[in-house]
């Protein structure tokens, strides 16, 4: 079968990777001349099945609230005339439900453990090298509030199976020994010892790399539209012309809707805009030996290889890809406090991409209404968790194959009801 991928970031390397692999004629389109060059280029690293959790939840509304005021708050709010956000921002609302929470993540968490054995697999396979590291995660709670609060997220980890461990103070420092210097500053932790970190703009390059011998990827040439004919999709529109294609898949992040709404297809997918900083490690004591998540701001400071990447902040402000530097101060403030003297964060280098959210949480992933026509997007901030699960799952449902688990409530279909 001929597969048309129209975007090459994370979710459509992965999944060019495995169509290829199930003997499918894939091609991969892309506007940018590389690989991984919008919102897969320098994310927080991490590979966290264990924190796959959906933003609307219960207390949410207040809690944004108390973000948009604090000084380094997490969340910042750029109004303006768009429908599609307000259409967004409401359904994110009727999400912060218990309900709605508990379904939400339910769904999310089984999808992030297959893809971390499914990235386990490929790393296995190929001996692919991307700065990786496969030591946990710990979630750091500065106030005995945030601790308290763990409740719900620990029963649907108990659910699903997903090791963790509750910690005292002595056990983050056990865990991150450059937390020693800072005892004072948390009460406590929750480590997830099956969380991996690694480059994802790195892991993106090398894979399609490797996967070029059998996909053709072709840079440089942005996607105008989607083709239909007698009711099915027959390919897409580029500014080279008409490409014929028996399936085609929108892997086009935060720009999905964009091409899916003239087909009748509408995704509530809206940009969230996140920052990070990378900076080299100066002082091996002074630094993380993996991913230590600020529950404070909602930042984390991930070990990559002999670099720190600190990612963190929700602007919701459209497609501005803008670098304010009030948008730095927090990420700056967050490392300094926990890691101070690992390196020079004021030299580090500042970057933002558009993660492409989903009101609910849960990507979207599988067949539209449109026949030959599939979506792989809505990742938000776990595309690269999700990313060889999404694609191999995606890759399974073209093959008329049942994928390895059960996928039915990612589908675009869920909107409808």
């Amino acid at each position: 079968m001929r597969v048309l991928i129209v975007g090459s970031g994370v979710i459509g390397v992965t999944s060019a990777w495995y169509l290829a692999r199930a003997g499918h004629e894939v091609t991969v389109l892309d506007r940018q001349p590389g690989p991984a060059l919008e919102t897969s280029y320098a994310n927080a690293g991490e590979v966290s099945p264990g924190y796959s959790s959906p933003w609307a939840g219960p207390g949410v509304p207040l809690k944004a609230i108390k973000w948009l005021l604090m000084k380094h708050g997490p969340l910042a709010i750029r109004p303006r005339f768009d429908p599609a956000m307000w259409s967004w921002v409401l359904q994110m609302l009727a999400n912060c439900t218990s309900r709605r929470y508990a379904v939400n993540k339910a769904r999310m968490v089984p999808i992030a453990e297959y893809s971390r054995d499914c990235l386990r697999e490929l790393r296995a396979t190929t001996g692919i090298e991307y700065d990786e590291r496969s030591q946990g995660t710990l979630q750091l709670f500065r106030t005995q509030k945030q601790l308290d609060g763990i409740v719900d997220d620990v029963e649907v980890l108990k659910q699903f199976g997903v090791d963790f461990t509750v910690l005292a103070p002595s056990g983050c420092v056990a865990a991150e020994p450059a937390l020693a210097r800072v005892t004072e500053k948390f009460v406590g932790g929750l480590r997830l010892p099956g969380d991996e970190t690694g480059d994802c703009r790195i892991f993106t390059e090398k894979l399609a790399a490797l996967a070029s011998a059998a996909v053709d990827f072709r840079f440089d040439v942005p996607v105008e539209g989607i083709v239909q004919e007698n009711g099915r999709v027959s390919g897409v529109l580029t500014s080279d012309g008409l490409l014929p294609a028996d399936a085609v898949v929108v892997a086009a992040g935060s720009h999905s809707p964009r091409l899916l709404a003239p087909v009748g297809i509408h995704v509530p997918v809206y940009p969230v805009k996140g920052y990070s900083l990378t900076f080299r490690v100066i002082d091996e004591a002074a630094a993380p030996v993996s991913t230590v998540m600020d529950e404070t701001y909602k930042i984390a400071i991930t070990r990559l290889g002999n670099r720190i990447r600190v990612g963190g902040t929700a602007e919701i402000s459209g497609f501005d890809l803008s670098l304010p530097h009030s948008r730095r101060a927090p990420l700056e403030h967050s490392v300094t406090d926990l890691f101070q003297g690992a390196g020079n964060a004021a030299d580090a280098s500042f970057w933002c991409g558009l993660r492409p959210m989903t009101p609910d949480g849960p990507p979207i992933v599988g067949a539209t209404s449109v026949p030959g026509l599939y979506v792989n997007t809505g990742h938000g901030t776990l595309g690269w968790t999700m990313a060889c699960g999404s694609g191999r799952i995606l890759a399974d449902l073209i093959s008329s194959k049942v994928p390895e688990i059960d996928v039915s409530d990612l589908g675009p279909e869920r909107y409808r009801s």
